[in-house]
């Protein structure tokens, strides 16, 4: 059996997945924050930079553990847009023996509707902690793809959970997008849309298969935002299927998530628990495509 490991160091948290046979047999995270400040200070802060490190190892030992025949590890916008990010890069390195590669916000979008949609037609929202991108493929042509500094980290570093601030950075951050030739559904992916979806089915535990493939509508989405804003961050926390760490920041992500959809006429987007992740084991060969 052939066991392979990918891990992707985000500005919210780091994430292992586990492939055996090109199947995924779990995917697991530490909440680390690696994006913390960089809304305003433009460097990772030393103490996020130790956690995300440490949790990086970790997950390259629990991989050699579970007989991982190779780790690797990529990382997308806190570190390739902070002006210390080869320090981290190196700590990584120090602790484990690791080479991260660091990737570009277009490669990013690639990746996703890679892991997403396979070869197949439809465009992708990846909501994550520092940047958002959407990408867009149209008979078989991409036809748009673009990164934005934008994410659930830096919402809360710079709005908190203050809805109108919070409202008034979406609807001017998502003109850096200009117009988008959306055709056919459109998708949403990453660790805001995922948790969203699972709130909305009322799930007890999660469960990847029955979140992809769950229909959130615009009107939805404004629902979910304006609820989580009138919940307490405790209150949110207490929620079934809250992942450690998201509480403070998905109220932020339902509101970028709404401003998105009504800004750039989407009417629905279909969830899927398929990411990076899987587009980069698929870009590698350990994985085909849906």
């Amino acid at each position: 059996m052939k066991k392979f490991a990918v891990i992707d160091i985000g500005s919210n948290s780091v994430r292992l997945m586990f492939v055996a046979d090109g199947k995924v047999l779990y995917k697991t995270l530490q909440t680390t924050r690696l994006g913390q400040g960089l809304a305003t200070s433009k460097q990772l802060q030393a103490d996020a930079i130790e956690r995300s490190a440490t949790a990086v190892a970790e997950f390259v030992a629990q991989a050699k553990t579970d007989g991982a025949e190779r780790t690797v590890a990529f990382a997308t916008a806190a570190v390739r847009s902070a002006t210390n990010g080869q320090t981290f890069v190196d700590r990584v390195f120090a602790l484990c023996g690791l080479n991260v590669e660091v990737i570009a916000g277009e490669t990013e979008a690639e990746l996703g509707i890679l892991g997403a949609l396979g070869n197949d037609d439809g465009f992708v929202v990846d909501v994550g902690g520092a940047s958002t991108e959407i990408v867009g493929r149209v008979r078989g042509e991409m036809v748009y793809k673009k990164s934005v500094d934008v994410g659930v980290v830096r919402l809360k570093d710079v709005c908190g959970r203050d809805r109108i601030a919070l409202q008034q950075y979406a609807k001017a951050a998502v003109k850096a997008y200009g117009t988008i030739p959306i055709v056919g559904k459109t998708y949403a992916i990453g660790g805001t849309a995922t948790t969203l979806a699972a709130l909305v089915l009322g799930l007890t535990e999660y469960s990847s298969e029955r979140v992809t493939g769950t229909v959130l509508t615009v009107e939805t989405m404004q629902t979910m935002a304006d609820k989580l804003l009138e919940m307490t961050v405790e209150e949110i926390a207490e929620l079934p299927c809250m992942p450690s760490g998201r509480a403070d920041v998905l109220a932020g992500g339902a509101v970028w998530l709404a401003v998105l959809m009504q800004e750039l006429g989407i009417s629905e987007i279909t969830v899927s628990d398929r990411d990076n992740l899987e587009g980069y084991a698929i870009r590698r060969g350990w994985m085909e495509s849906v």
